[in-house]
């Protein structure tokens, strides 16, 4: 027994006499003079630091958001009672403090709290650390990488609202413009290009849905939750919520900070790169028609490059830039996705990777560049009439006709198709010029292998060209979201509308985070005026 007192004794000792190297570093016990020193130290720990600013806010700056969450914690805590008027008064000239130095030459924009801290207690002493009752770095960044998220989905939804702007004015100019649809990369029939861009608008469309649906899950605040398993003081974290922007709280105190920051910042990083995969369909489809000796889709002349020693080219650096662009976002959310795959618990590994890694700024880049290969299409209705006209695009109309108008099963209507297709490619002959009587022996041919009762071909020479018409068969189409003129003029007014409408969410989005600022900052001057 005296023996394991004398080694308790003796730990204790050991513990007590321990060089400081070894105990837990607390960068607020170590004074920093400047901005990259305050961060130089916190990184050396490991501590988190503000890699870059973001753009577009006042509040985005990891330093900025300590300061909007240091103002709701005060006026919470005073109104709570927690901290009395007078203390919260004097607290709140701290924090008042810390952003004004921040303005001066030799100002600091620390990024750990308890460095942000320190600036509060060297100007009005110790009571200052009163406004980290009941909170932690683990709430509080959780709240700040969410106002991160936040943002960045936001200029995200705005960059989708401007592609699909841009696709629905190129479709309302391009409602006539027949082209070849492909399946397999094999030409298949004729739609009109509206009708392709509106099946691409279709595709952003339902993103946007996404991003509304994602941003219910995702502005609820977790800020007043500390550690994990909220604290002892009767925090109001309702009120937070509401004067840092958040539509309501994540209820559950460990998934606000340790497991929501799973799974929200990857449902976000799964939109953007289902958006970036359709990206680069669309400049794949645009870049396969480019490499044609005479396409019919171009960029206009002052959006390429010449080359360097052949004159005759002319490169699309837009197409090229673009899909690197997606390909980035695509990589960069399959990143994200590892950083948070076989992690425990509370790591920091998963929380912030979104933002480390750069996935919503390669995501905006992407629909910017976008936009700029559809301001630049040139487009040749002629041209691509011609590659309509040059294939057997419409035959399948052969069969539907047959069927339609004379009753004649489907599968014998085909088999006919596929032999005129079948010796027409064979002697180099176009719908324009295959001979009739060649496809009435055909038909016959075709009627006898399916033992039709009339195998007389039961259209007229008249009937027979028109029926390989491209601009025909995409008149004739029926029923609905068809290539028909007036059908896609009908998607095309319905695509406006739910646009302006996904426009509009935006608008209320933002301006609620504005709202929620202008009470923040109200309620805060309340309370730290003389």
């Amino acid at each position: 027994m005296n023996t394991h007192k004398t080694l308790l004794h003796l730990a204790i000792s050991a513990a007590l006499f321990l060089p400081f190297s070894l105990q837990a570093a607390n960068t607020a016990d170590v004074p920093c003079n400047s901005t990259a020193e305050c961060a130089a130290q916190a990184a050396k720990i490991g501590a988190s630091t503000d890699k870059r600013a973001l753009k577009g806010g006042a509040y985005e700056s990891q330093f900025a958001w300590m300061n909007r969450i240091n103002k709701a914690s005060i006026v919470m805590l005073t109104e709570q009672g927690i901290v009395s008027a007078p203390q919260g008064k004097r607290i709140a000239s701290g924090v008042q403090h810390v952003i004004d130095q921040a303005g001066q030459p030799d100002g600091k924009r620390p990024s750990d709290v308890l460095q942000v801290e320190k600036i509060m207690i060297d100007k009005i002493g110790p009571e200052a650390s009163l406004i980290h009752s009941g909170r932690s770095r683990q709430d509080m960044y959780a709240t700040y990488r969410l106002a991160v998220l936040r943002a960045q989905v936001l200029d995200f939804s705005d960059g989708l609202n401007s592609v699909r702007e841009r696709l629905l004015k190129v479709a309302g100019d391009n409602v006539d413009t027949l082209i070849p649809a492909y399946t397999n990369g094999v030409q298949a029939m004729p739609i009109s290009y509206a009708h392709y861009l509106l099946a691409f608008e279709a595709a952003f469309q339902r993103d946007a849905q996404r991003i509304h649906e994602l941003y219910q899950r995702l502005n609820l605040s977790p800020m007043g939750t500390a550690v994990l398993a909220n604290s002892g003081w009767p925090l109001d974290r309702e009120r937070l919520a509401t004067l840092l922007g958040f539509d309501g709280v994540r209820e559950n105190s460990l998934d606000s900070s340790q497991v929501s920051t799973f799974d929200i910042p990857l449902e976000a990083a799964g939109i953007a790169s289902s958006s970036a995969i359709r990206v680069g369909a669309l400049i794949g489809d645009i870049h396969t028609q480019y490499h044609q000796t005479r396409p019919w889709l171009l960029l206009e002349e002052g959006s390429t490059y010449t080359s360097s020693a052949m004159p005759q080219k002319r490169n699309p650096g837009l197409l090229m830039r673009t899909r690197e662009s997606a390909s980035n976002v695509v990589g960069l959310a399959g990143a994200t996705t590892i950083r948070a795959h076989n992690v425990t618990t509370g790591m920091t590994d998963y929380k912030i990777a979104f933002d480390e890694l750069g996935l919503f700024e390669s995501a905006t880049q992407m629909f910017k560049r976008l936009d700029s290969v559809l301001d630049a299409l040139v487009i040749n209705p002629e041209r691509a009439m011609e590659e309509l006209d040059n294939d057997w695009t419409t035959s399948m109309e052969l069969a539907d006709t047959l069927e339609r108008e004379h009753k004649v099963p489907f599968r014998i209507g085909h088999s006919f198709a596929s032999l005129i297709v079948g010796q027409a490619r064979k002697e180099g002959l176009l719908p324009k010029n295959f001979p009739y009587a060649d496809a009435q022996k055909l038909y016959t041919k075709a009627a006898q292998k399916y033992k039709w009762q009339e195998q007389k071909l039961p259209l007229s020479e008249s009937e027979f060209r028109a029926t390989l018409s491209p601009r025909t068969m995409v008149e004739t189409r029926k029923g609905t979201g068809g290539p028909q003129p007036a059908e896609v003029k009908r998607m095309l007014a319905a695509a406006q509308k739910v646009l302006v409408a996904d426009q509009n969410w935006m608008s209320k989005r933002r301006q609620h985070l504005l709202d929620a600022d202008q009470a923040l900052d109200k309620a805060f001057n309340r309370l730290a005026q003389p």
